[in-house]
């Protein structure tokens, strides 16, 4: 029994099939590259969400103050000793620095006005802020993440109660609460670092240090710190929620979800940073923010 001969499969056949393939392939490099900015918008959203939502439980006497008040401690508890833990070293890098620069130029009598500006305006808000992300966040973003793998948040969503205002809004406030208070404290310990670095290492005289402190250091510096403390906490804490309620793919997906907060809260971190100071310095005026 003898078979047909095979079709030689046509030339412009054959070209139309590649040609699809091309524009398939390109169309899916197109959607990878506008990921980031989708997510982004998605991001913006949800950080207004949390707003509204914000607004509404406390207007509408609904607000959660034990859960408040639970995550206000946790953080506190999880997040204070790692940020004393890192601003003392950083003062110290900063003294040092700071000293060697004031004597190469001739300004030493203004080196503890330097370290005080640098610590307030800078330092401070970055170190609290980036102990918040990597500490206070990741925990925000397991917890929420673990919920939705557990259909937790799904369930809540069913008896009619909002994941953001029952969890999502007291989670933001106390990171915002404790992290006003946590700058102070690290503001004080790197200020009290440089002064004892500047005063044994580079041998300057305890009075000058602290008298100079006022030449370039003033009150709007302080607001500003603390504003960079406000900003830079409710950033970690939207990013965080919104990235553990987007979780999926079981314990795995929580586990890239934490990641992925980390990493974007830093980076979106340095960014508000340098575009508050920059904005403070056109507005105000005087040395870099």
């Amino acid at each position: 029994m003898t078979h047909p001969p095979a079709q030689t499969p046509l030339v412009g056949g054959s070209v139309v099939g590649a040609w699809r393939s091309e524009v398939r392939r390109g169309l899916l490099a197109t959607v990878r590259d506008w990921r980031p900015l989708a997510e982004l918008v998605a991001l913006i959203r949800f950080g207004e969400q949390v707003l509204r939502g914000t607004v509404r439980s406390v207007a509408g006497r609904r607000f959660p103050v034990e859960e408040l008040l639970v995550q206000t401690w946790y953080t506190i508890r999880v997040c204070t000793l790692p940020a004393l833990a890192v601003s003392v070293p950083f003062g110290i890098i900063l003294a040092l620095q700071v000293g060697v620069l004031a004597q190469e130029v001739g300004a030493v009598a203004f080196t503890g006005a330097g370290n005080t500006l640098a610590v307030v305006r800078q330092a401070s808000p970055m170190i609290t802020a980036l102990m918040l992300s990597g500490v206070a966040g990741s925990a925000i973003c397991a917890d929420l993440g673990a919920r939705r793998i557990r259909e937790e948040l799904d369930a809540l969503e069913v008896m009619g109660i909002s994941v953001v205002e029952r969890l999502v809004v007291p989670r933001m406030l106390a990171t915002v609460f404790v992290a006003v208070l946590l700058n102070g404290v690290v503001m004080f310990f790197t200020i009290i670092t440089t002064l004892l670095v500047s005063i044994s290492v580079m041998s300057l005289p305890p009075g000058s240090y602290l008298a100079s402190v006022t030449t370039l250091a003033q009150l709007s510096d302080l607001w500003l710190s603390l504003f960079k403390a406000a900003v830079f906490a409710v950033m970690c804490a939207v990013v965080a929620a919104y990235k553990g309620i987007t979780a999926s793919r079981g314990p795995t997906g929580v586990g890239d979800a934490v990641t992925s907060s980390v990493v974007t809260n830093f980076v979106l971190l340095f960014a508000a940073n340098f575009a508050i100071s920059q904005a403070h310095t056109s507005l105000v005026g005087g040395p870099l923010g």
